[in-house]
């Protein structure tokens, strides 16, 4: 027996589990940090409750993930860890550079394309990339290997 929540704000959160999960995953691997993420954006949308459930089916799915995304870089913007490298350990100034303007370049790709790189350099695999952008394993694969010409090519590398 399924049993479906009466309130239509938890109906909505009920329908969205899914995208909310997986939008907190996108940014962190860690279990206690993704339910942490989870509550806080369940939380902001709560807030703003009468407005999404006054929007249609497809306006209240995009207003969720922008308001989740939203949500949650702010909370990882106010719990930032730095790593710190080993004593000793120099990166050398050319390296930075070439670093920051990988970033850079890489910032101005179009969508899906940035997504596409964000999501590998974060260590996700073709399969798990292809599932959150919406493309085969194979086509991320292919579009991988173009972008990365890509980048070579504007880098003169």
């Amino acid at each position: 027996m399924i049993v479906r929540p009466q309130d239509p704000f938890e109906a909505m959160l009920h329908r969205h589990r899914g995208l909310l999960f997986s939008l907190c995953r996108h940014y962190s691997r860690r279990g206690v940090e993704v339910d942490d993420l989870l509550q806080e954006t369940t939380l902001a949308l709560w807030r703003d409750r009468e407005r999404l459930l006054s929007l249609s089916a497809v306006s209240q799915t995009a207003l969720i993930w922008k308001i989740g995304r939203n949500k949650i870089i702010d909370c990882l913007r106010r719990e930032k860890e730095t790593e710190s490298l080993p004593e000793g350990y120099e990166i050398a100034d050319e390296d930075r550079t070439l670093l920051r303007e990988l970033h850079e370049r890489i910032a101005l790709l179009d969508e899906p394309d940035r997504s596409i790189v964000r999501l590998q350099l974060e260590g996700y695999d073709y399969k798990e990339i292809g599932e959150r952008v919406g493309m085969t394993e194979k086509n991320v694969g292919v579009r991988l290997v173009r972008i990365k010409e890509k980048l070579r090519k504007s880098m003169d590398i």
